[in-house]
């Protein structure tokens, strides 16, 4: 089942031509996963001085596919594909309505603070099953 977070383009998102600008995306998803990571139970600030661990995006596989204007009502789906004891790798599509404007393979690795690679604790790598 998809997490969904929901959000409205701001003038302050879109270039000259009134259209989110390609960027803008990047942070819409970034919003999505930290909502998904919350509401599955996750306090990233607590995994951070508990047990040293951060989140960091280490690759992103991306497609524009339509664009979206000032105004429009997006949804920003959530999903993970795959973990791993290190990694969780996650589907994001942004749509307005049922129209699909932008999707992301996205792969997120723990790191130490120090930004050497981490195990998630294993309680934990459960709640993104």
């Amino acid at each position: 089942m998809s997490h969904v977070h929901n959000l409205r383009v701001y003038y302050e998102d879109t270039d000259l031509a009134g259209i989110v600008y390609y960027a803008n995306y990047l942070k819409f998803i970034e919003r999505g996963r930290t909502e998904y990571v919350r509401d599955v139970g996750v306090d990233q600030t607590k995994l951070k001085s508990e047990h040293g661990v951060v989140f960091a995006v280490t690759r992103i596989e991306a497609d524009y596919l339509s664009p979206a204007k000032f105004d429009d009502e997006l949804t920003v789906e959530t999903d993970v594909v795959r973990t791993t004891p290190a990694r969780l790798v996650m589907k994001q599509v942004v749509k307005r309505g049922e129209t699909r404007l932008f999707e992301a393979l996205v792969t997120l690795a723990a790191l130490t603070e120090a930004g050497k690679p981490a195990r998630l604790p294993a309680e934990l790598r459960q709640q993104f099953i």
